[in-house]
């Protein structure tokens, strides 16, 4: 136990940091003890010292960017961590049943037939929400409408809608080329688009679908044993792992849907969580959430800095940190194994 709050104290810790990261550097440099000044004079403590233009910059463009990366983190992270519990699968994350697919999928057809290949239209988040929720109903409906069904039918169903789906959307940008980089840039993701408006459109979804997911913990241990053996001791599995796969979807769906598809956060960020604290989801879950929101942060404060006045796409970045970072994770679980 004390190991685990030693973890906790440092991921809390870390959150901290990137939280106060993310409004503090950037281009425009505004001093750390101003911003944190500032915040507090929000709460009535004191005064703030920045200039309108300061305030502006930070509550206007890095305030939601930051608290954007934050939900995505969070809700990408814990996404992960349950589909590996439900599916008992360590490579699992959170694109698994379709959603990144049709997402991008949903997105392709907004730019390309919406924004004429021109533009990245106002109807983009909307319609890729509905293509990743639409890829993750046709992946229930394939793969025997879930609770008839069991795990690996439901990733054999998602691999084949992913397959289809892809290779529409692979079809739409190729008969609007000029639409490719456009595209690409979104299938990469990025947080730069990010206003208090789209915090507030998928903020409801990640808060509860967050919740829904850690307060399966204690379920996803006891599926751990096998299908027969929950059973058995009177868990009811395919109600949990419908609820379970639903929250999953519809929070990274949402998440999709304003910041394109970020790779690797449901698949490193839970096996960290795994080495730090053990194997207990009940722990992993809730751990996860901060840890991956405090990643995200992080992640986007390079993205954005590393190569100013440009940025990078924040896929890019948390592609090169997790595949470094999930080859050692591999490593140490197969020397833990032998």
């Amino acid at each position: 136990m004390r190991r685990v709050a030693v973890v906790v104290a440092l991921t809390l810790a870390g959150l901290a940091m990137a939280v106060v990261g993310g409004l503090v550097i950037g281009p425009t440099p505004i001093g750390t003890t101003r911003v944190v000044g500032d915040m507090f004079s929000h709460l009535g403590l004191g005064h703030s010292t920045l200039t309108s233009l300061q305030s502006t910059i930070i509550w206007q463009l890095r305030a939601p960017r930051m608290v954007l990366g934050l939900l995505a983190g969070s809700m990408l992270a814990v996404a992960g961590g349950t589909y590996q519990g439900v599916f008992r699968n360590p490579l699992a994350d959170p694109y698994l049943l379709g959603v990144a697919a049709g997402a991008g999928l949903g997105a392709t057809f907004a730019i390309v037939h919406v924004g004429g290949g021109l533009s990245t239209p106002t109807w983009t988040p909307l319609l890729a929400f509905v293509g990743a929720i639409g890829a993750v109903t046709a992946t229930w409906l394939v793969g025997g409408r879930g609770l008839y069904s069991n795990a690996a039918t439901l990733i054999l169903a998602g691999v084949a809608v992913s397959a289809l789906l892809t290779s529409v959307q692979t079809y739409l940008q190729q008969s609007s080329l000029g639409s490719m980089t456009r595209v690409y840039i979104w299938l990469l993701g990025s947080l730069a688009s990010a206003t208090w408006g789209s915090v507030g459109l998928v903020a409801p979804y990640v808060v509860v679908c967050v919740l829904v997911c850690v307060a399966a913990g204690r379920a996803l241990d006891v599926m751990s044993v096998g299908e027969d053996e929950s059973r058995s001791l009177g868990l009811p599995v395919r109600r949990v792992r419908l609820i379970v796969i639903v929250a999953s979807s519809l929070g990274t769906a949402a998440i999709v849907s304003v910041a394109g598809l970020i790779g690797f956060v449901g698949i490193i960020v839970p096996h960290i969580v795994r080495l730090l604290v053990g194997t207990s989801y009940r722990r992993i879950l809730p751990i996860s959430v901060v840890f991956g929101a405090a990643f995200m942060v992080f992640a986007d404060t390079i993205a954005r800095t590393i190569v100013a006045p440009s940025e990078l796409p924040l896929g890019v970045v948390t592609a090169l940190v997790g595949a470094p970072v999930f080859v050692v994770i591999l490593t140490l679980r197969r020397r833990v194994a032998m």
